[in-house]
């Protein structure tokens, strides 16, 4: 019987499916120096934390890794390329989960709520009240966008169409294009007529770092940035810098340079800033889709066939040479 291990706990639909086709277990992330050989004996594994490079040496049954949704940072691919285990993903589902948390947090920070919310509780009527003159609504600013995937498309949407939004939309091959949720600019554009920065970008090498010192001062002094990315997308010290400054009104942060988030980090010490702990594409309905995309997969492998969203291609000659050479499931 195939063992089939997550590497964190899935919806429990997809739980019951996946018991019915192996061996399922959850093994939650621990030490990076033992995570390798307590995923060993996988012959697929479904991807929620980060899996490390020797695991591919270790993991002498292993068919395919399956990620938990769409980014790819989470698994070594040259790694698993290189050693004929398949990687594939379950892209887009989660997209509108992370533009209702960008727009969430583009009220939050706009209205003031949070701050009008303390002053009630913490302390008078008046107090709750005192933050609203300097609320600003959505309607009629600009939100610049880093990223027009399929989480970059739909905040568009939302901001254009539900809000009366200009958006200004930032993607290296469509400068100076329209389209009629978004018109393309420049990076340099963007951040300096955006009221709203949402970066929804890949990690990669050229976006490692992307908004820096540099870039937080082309900002208005009166902006927002919104990180539903990857944390190394920014760099954190030059955030914290220009957040202690008041060089940008607030941010508003999903995803960290180090995760989890250390507890004496020097984000937790502003009250212009948002904190959450990697959560905006969860949510009741995209944990669901997330999950059974992801079992789907797996039955894919199982079966002996290539799944849908089978990102490594060019290492179809290995995979293929490497399940001929493993013993049946």
């Amino acid at each position: 019987m195939p063992l089939i291990v997550a590497t964190d706990h899935i919806h429990p639909d997809a739980a019951v499916r996946l018991q019915q086709a192996g061996q399922f277990k959850v093994r939650p992330w621990h030490r990076a120096d033992s995570y390798a050989n307590a995923l060993a004996d996988a012959d697929v594994i479904v991807v929620r934390n980060p899996l490390p490079p020797a695991l591919f040496a270790k993991a002498s049954r292993l068919r395919a890794v399956i990620r938990h949704g769409a980014g790819l940072d989470m698994i070594p691919v040259a790694e698993a390329s290189a050693a004929g285990v398949l990687v594939a993903n379950v892209p887009a589902v989660n997209a509108t989960a992370v533009a209702e948390y960008v727009l969430g947090q583009m009220l939050s920070l706009a209205r003031r709520l949070p701050e009008m919310e303390a002053g009630l509780r913490q302390a008078s009527w008046e107090a709750g009240r005192a933050p609203a003159p300097q609320g600003l609504q959505l309607s009629g600013s600009t939100v610049g966008i880093v990223g027009m995937g399929a989480i970059g498309q739909r905040v568009a949407a939302i901001c254009k169409q539900g809000f009366g939004m200009r958006v200004l939309g930032v993607h290296p091959s469509r400068t100076g294009t329209h389209e009629p949720n978004a018109e393309y600019v420049s990076l340099e554009q963007a951040l300096a007529e955006s009221d709203f920065l949402v970066l929804a970008c890949p990690l990669n090498a050229s976006t490692h770092h992307l908004i820096g010192e540099r870039e937080l001062g082309q900002m208005k002094r009166q902006a927002f940035l919104i990180n539903v990315a990857r944390g190394a997308v920014v760099d954190t010290a030059a955030l914290v810098a220009a957040l202690r400054s008041s060089r940008i009104a607030g941010a508003a942060l999903d995803v960290h340079e180090t995760t989890p988030l250390p507890r004496d980090a020097a984000l937790f010490d502003g009250d212009n800033t948002r904190l959450t702990p990697h959560v905006a594409g969860i949510s009741a309905q995209s944990l669901r889709a997330m999950s059974m995309g992801a079992a789907e997969q797996v039955d894919d492998v199982l079966a002996g066939r290539f799944p849908p969203h089978w990102v490594n291609r060019d290492a179809e000659a290995a995979i293929r040479q490497r399940w001929a050479a493993l013993p049946p499931i």
